[in-house]
């Protein structure tokens, strides 16, 4: 069975320029592997992006080594749940794609929380 989305649907491609995802694959799906929940379908910013270097999360940086192309505002990226719940904490969230973003994040971050920065909305509006 495929993975689902927080809003209960199939999980949606985040993004493949540059290709996301823990298994980069497009997908923001977590794994047994992907203890770090790379959940969270983020639209970078620029706010979020100089929070993330701050607290020791470089995502501009390019790293070959694994297959990270460094980061840009407008971007989409599967980024860490709890590494997205510390920059809402701190008022710097990015966007949030909702289909995109896997329901296992929901054991992280709250789903009212995730919708204040949503950037897509769903075709069954009730869920809102």
């Amino acid at each position: 069975m495929r993975e689902r989305n927080v809003l209960g649907g199939e999980l949606e491609s985040c993004g493949t320029d540059p290709v996301t995802g823990f298994y980069r694959d497009g997908h923001c799906s977590c794994g047994p592997e992907d203890v770090g929940v790379h959940g969270v379908c983020a639209v970078m910013t620029a706010e979020f992006l100089e929070h993330q270097s701050a607290v020791g999360n470089d995502l501009v940086t390019p790293r070959p080594e694994w297959q990270f192309p460094g980061l840009q505002p407008g971007m989409r990226w599967c980024v860490v749940a709890a590494r997205w719940l510390q920059a809402y904490d701190d008022g710097v969230a990015a966007p949030v794609v909702l289909a995109a973003t896997s329901e296992q994040v929901l054991e992280i971050v709250p789903l009212d929380a995730l919708r204040e920065h949503a950037v897509d909305v769903p075709d069954d509006l009730s869920s809102l």
